[in-house]
């Protein structure tokens, strides 16, 4: 599996989320969204250290370091170009390449973690899900979003995957619905405190407490 998506990977450029927003305006409107979500769902809380698992270039990590400007952020991925990029690209973050499966910090590391549209792109998301909760703090905070799987989105992703996000095929080893994502999350022993459906029902948040 890992195999596979690394040649997925080697196709999708450093900076292709950074493009992209410039010049779709469908990944312009997706990517605005989560950001309002996330703001929405963390409104009046506060964190000083904060990790994005699956953190691609760094995009979504630089709109989180602008809504917490003082905390320390951290975004991992094993995408070693797009890590590269964003490393030049976001300064201020502290990017490595890792490996989501085996989380390269301490345990109760962390206030915040955030793991957006990665979940269905691992090959253990179980595993994954339980790194997270080791890293976090007592009572810490989860973002776990992801595609809600519904009739719209696979519409879309089907469409998406056959035109312009043609890099990205094969790339959802578990396209998961997401009653299954939350029974996953739960297993975690993560404590699911909100749940918000966005971009037409085609994006599922779970905001959750270690």
């Amino acid at each position: 599996e890992n195999v596979d998506l690394r040649n997925i990977w080697n196709l999708v450029p450093a900076d292709y989320y950074e493009k992209g927003i410039q010049s779709n305006l469908l990944q312009k409107f997706w990517h605005n969204q989560k950001v309002k979500i996330f703001k929405e769902l963390v409104k009046e809380m506060e964190f000083k250290k904060i990790l994005d698992v699956g953190c691609n270039s760094g995009r979504m990590a630089n709109e989180v370091a602008k809504i917490f400007p003082k905390a320390k952020i951290y975004g991992i991925d094993v995408y070693k170009r797009a890590i590269r990029f964003g490393k030049n690209k976001y300064p201020r973050l502290k990017l490595l390449v890792a490996d989501a499966h085996n989380l390269p910090f301490k345990t109760n590391s962390f206030d915040l973690v955030i793991c957006y549209e990665t979940i269905e792109h691992v090959a253990k998301p179980s595993v994954i899900l339980k790194e997270i909760v080791r890293v976090l703090k007592k009572d810490g905070i989860a973002v776990i979003a992801m595609d809600s799987g519904n009739f719209l989105f696979r519409i879309v992703w089907f469409l998406w995957e056959n035109t312009k996000g043609r890099v990205w095929k094969g790339a959802h080893l578990h396209p998961f619905e997401h009653s299954e994502l939350e029974r996953v999350i739960n297993a975690a022993r993560l404590t699911i405190i909100e749940k918000r459906f966005s971009h037409f029902g085609m994006e599922i948040s779970f905001l959750c407490q270690k």
